[in-house]
């Protein structure tokens, strides 16, 4: 069996704190499902694999950053695994795991993050993001986590790589509202990161069409 062409790590969100297992009918993992499936869709026939991982806990829970270094695991193993030699790695994370991605995107076998909805508190590192692609996606109604926070990250990311700003126009932070254009937003960057051809529709044309140095609200 041939390396597959890459790989799409999707992980899920959870609490600021808390140290219970994740099972995997927490809704923050079953959220995660139909957006793996729309990636899948969108790389269909590409050679490329996608992932849904499941923390170890359920929380952040502080200067521990439980999901990175469960992350960073993750990816270790892809690393050391010969099957995966050379295989690039795109992260797509939901709120609390957003934030793990972007944290654990300084990792050598990772090309691109997408990151959703995003916990992205002030003061969150830019430095490992140099070289690797961004997209920044947040809800207008979000009351979850902070929209203005995760413009001020994309403001800073810009100063050492180039992002994908989108404002979803009435999006909450479950991603419920205006599902379906969540989940072709994570699918068409997808296939940006992997140099597929772009896929149909008012998503496609927004991620494709984005400038590096604005927000673009769809």
């Amino acid at each position: 069996m041939s390396n597959p062409a890459g790989i799409v790590v999707v992980v899920h969100g959870g609490r600021e704190v808390g140290l219970r297992p994740v099972l995997a009918v927490d809704l923050p993992v079953l959220r995660m499902i139909p957006v793996a499936w729309e990636i899948e869709r969108a790389v269909g026939g590409s050679g490329i694999e996608v992932w849904r991982h499941r923390f170890a806990v359920i929380g952040w829970n502080g200067d521990q950053a439980s999901p990175v270094g469960d992350l960073n695991r993750l990816l270790d193993g892809i690393g050391a695994d010969v099957r995966y030699d050379g295989v690039p790695v795109l992260v797509a994370g939901h709120s609390m795991g957003a934030r793990a991605a972007v944290r654990a995107a300084g990792h050598p076998v990772v090309c691109a993050v997408a990151v959703l909805a995003p916990w992205l508190p002030a003061g969150e590192p830019v430095g490992q993001l140099s070289g690797r692609r961004l997209l920044l996606a947040h809800g207008s109604a979000d009351t979850i986590t902070d929209p203005g926070e995760t413009w001020a990250y994309a403001g800073r990311a810009r100063e050492v790589t180039s992002v994908t700003a989108l404002e979803i126009r009435g999006g909450d932070h479950a991603m419920l509202r205006r599902a379906d254009l969540w989940h072709a937003i994570a699918a068409e960057f997808a296939r940006v990161a992997f140099g597929l051809p772009a896929g149909p529709g008012p998503a496609a044309a927004a991620v494709r069409n984005s400038k590096d140095d604005d927000i673009t609200l769809v």
